[in-house]
């Protein structure tokens, strides 16, 4: 197996090409078996035949997460005894919705991720600790692990949290590479540094991280990733992904967004009139999955704003690169005249050494105006230190929400929940 696809350092025009190629095949699959778009061609008097460029995908309709909430059964495109797995969504935005995946489309996932896994550095030989559920039907854990063994690497199969048995596996094990969720890194510290465990010593070179960002719009480091390496000196690389696009865009050694996948999807950035937004404008992200069998997507918007990133990458890479998430579409909060988004005011939190945990609480109040309220805990005991929030949130967002002191053991089990795949910092309590 090719673990660095020519496709992806050929110019753009090929890139372009290939594409245009893999969407006519597409557009005659889901002519043939997705009662979906079916319907939906069928609805807008639409002939496949002319759609010949990634241009003329502008006169297909997109498809929502409601379609798919609402009609999921009429996505499928193979019969339910060739489903092999099942998965679903984390239902961040709403009800869950389910996937299935077919033997090939498995293989399709373990590709993307060994392909994903490469650009970040990981090597045939490389031993890999999973700090990620692999069960509780979570297409990324599997998607982790079939990925490393198409690869050849070692997995360290963890799941989520018990920093101490983190810290066993990895002086037992010496695993290379981590897979995580970044935030939980400061946890393994914390253990290790009131435990007194040689952590800077050990074998761990980088570590792969899902469901936080950890870079600004420039791909500087944000407070998370400062806070991380200033502690532990290793590389962080961002990957971004969802089950609806089973692909990832994940970063290479030079860290400046998430390598897009040519064979594996297609992606517009769209803006509030689903018209492709200039170059270097943030808009939603909007996918079309080339080669999935079981439930292929044709224009679906993501709910993430996202910037995308053309000149080519010092790695040889011409493919597109996304910048980090600026929020989810439907997260955006109009409070006092001011536009925000929750991971904004993530990174202020972490800001504050002394914040155990938090969570955001957006709802409507009694004239229907978003209000914010901030759950969070510390060990300051410091009776002005909830001011000091407060004034950080207005000399960096120009807002004060509401601050709440909550218990420790109190807030944490709502924040790291058991049966949620992340860390629930944020809770959207409007109609």
């Amino acid at each position: 197996m090719e673990l660095y696809p020519k496709i992806e350092t050929s110019s753009r025009d090929t890139i372009k090409q290939f594409q245009e190629s893999k969407l006519k095949e597409l557009l005659i699959y889901l002519q043939d078996h997705s009662p979906f778009y079916q319907r939906l061609f069928k609805e807008n008097n639409l002939d496949i035949n002319d759609i010949k460029t990634l241009e003329d995908l502008q006169k297909i309709p997109t498809t929502s997460k409601n379609d798919l909430q609402q009609h999921n059964h009429n996505f499928f495109c193979v019969p339910f005894d060739k489903i092999v797995d099942y998965s679903t969504t984390s239902g961040t935005l709403g009800d869950p919705v389910t996937f299935g995946l077919s033997d090939n489309d498995l293989e399709r996932l373990a590709y993307n991720e060994a392909i994903s896994f490469a650009c970040a550095g990981v090597q045939k030989g490389d031993v890999v600790q999973m700090i990620t559920t692999i069960d509780k039907r979570f297409m990324a854990g599997l998607a982790y692990f079939l990925g490393l063994r198409k690869m050849g690497a070692s997995v360290v199969r963890m799941g989520p949290g018990i920093p101490e048995l983190q810290w066993d596996s990895i002086f037992r094990y010496k695993p290379k590479y981590l897979i995580t969720v970044p935030s939980f890194l400061l946890k393994m510290i914390d253990y290790a540094e009131k435990h007194g465990l040689d952590y800077k010593n050990s074998s761990v070179y980088g570590a792969i991280c899902i469901g936080e960002g950890l870079k600004n719009q420039d791909f500087a480091d944000n407070i998370l990733s400062k806070k991380i390496k200033e502690k532990w000196d290793i590389q962080l690389f961002s990957t971004y992904a969802s089950t609806e696009m089973s692909t990832a865009f994940t970063e290479c050694e030079f860290q400046v967004g998430g390598h897009q996948h040519p064979e594996l999807i297609i992606t517009e950035i769209l803006d509030e009139n689903e018209n492709p937004v200039q170059e270097g404008e943030s808009g939603e992200l909007t996918i079309t999955t080339l080669g999935v069998e079981a439930i292929p997507l044709l224009r679906f918007k993501t709910g993430d704003l996202v910037k995308a990133h053309y000149e080519p990458c010092q790695c040889g890479r011409n493919t597109m690169r996304l910048s980090p998430v600026i929020g989810r579409k439907q997260q955006m909060i109009k409070y006092k005249g001011t536009t925000l988004y929750p991971p904004a005011m993530g990174d202020i939190l972490n800001d504050f050494n002394n914040i155990l945990c938090y969570q955001i609480v957006i709802q409507s109040d009694e004239i229907g105006l978003d209000e914010i309220i901030i759950k969070l805990s510390t060990d300051n005991e410091n009776e002005n230190f909830v001011n000091e929030v407060r004034d950080h949130f207005r000399a960096k967002l120009r807002v004060g929400p509401k601050i709440e002191i909550v218990d420790f053991d109190i807030l944490s089990k709502i924040v790291f929940n058991p049966i949620s795949r992340k860390p629930i910092n944020f809770i959207d309590l409007r109609a």
